[in-house]
């Protein structure tokens, strides 16, 4: 299985006020998977990103990074209503898990303890995957691991989880560099995210969102394992 890319329209985990506008700048490139945060974008925004994705035949994702109960339901229930493809991020609730079991859509929620925002990953790589296996007893068999956004070894704990679990794992976060593109291709997760990076021009710099997408997805064609 090939590691997939999903092109988040967000910079410090906050969906990018012209989201809508970038992704038609980018639209036509090869990359199906597209996302956004459930922070800086209003409902009525959301339903149109969302709309102007699946007109492009693109799969979207809606990443939570708030962190209450409340605020994650209520994310939750807009992504339904917009018709989202799949629900990343946020604590796993119950209550989250009980509203998406009656849809067709994924639910891939953080684990270890994950606060501020930008997002901030905390706990041992021996407790957050012990976490994650304990939630894939309730039925859940993906995850949104904030793995760069760890206190301490980042590379570490992707590698370890990756190998520890028989799930599909998107590596979220701080994807900025081709080392940690080629990370991603030895561990093999399900996916990975890029966002923040492609507007700070890492990956080419002085070039356009659409010029660092496309210096991504050359890299990772050129380079990733067959």
């Amino acid at each position: 299985m090939k590691t997939g890319l999903i092109v988040m329209l967000t910079h410090n985990d906050v969906t990018a006020k012209d989201a809508c506008d970038v992704f038609m700048s980018s639209c036509d490139v090869d990359a199906p998977d597209w996302g956004f945060k459930n922070i800086g974008i209003t409902n009525d925004e959301m339903d149109k990103l969302v709309k102007a994705m699946k007109a492009k035949g693109k799969r979207t994702f809606l990443e939570i990074v708030t962190y209450d109960e409340l605020s994650c339901l209520d994310s939750v229930k807009t992504g339904i209503e917009c018709g989202i493809d799949e629900i990343m991020g946020g604590p796993y609730f119950p209550s989250v898990h009980k509203i998406l079991k009656r849809t067709t859509i994924a639910y891939k929620p953080f684990v270890g303890k994950v606060s501020g925002s930008p997002s901030v990953l905390e706990g041992s790589c021996a407790e957050i995957i012990g976490e994650a296996k304990r939630l894939m007893e309730e039925g859940i068999n993906g995850f949104d691991l904030l793995a760069y956004r760890h206190k301490e070894n980042g590379g570490t704990l992707a590698r370890q989880f990756c190998g520890a679990l028989n799930a599909d794992v998107c590596v979220a976060g701080s994807i900025s560099s081709f080392e940690r593109i080629d990370t991603m291709f030895d561990i093999n997760p399900w996916a990975f995210t890029v966002g923040g990076a492609l507007f700070e021009k890492t990956f080419m710099p002085g070039g356009s969102f659409r010029e660092n997408l496309l210096a991504v997805l050359g890299y990772m064609k050129k380079c990733q394992p067959h």
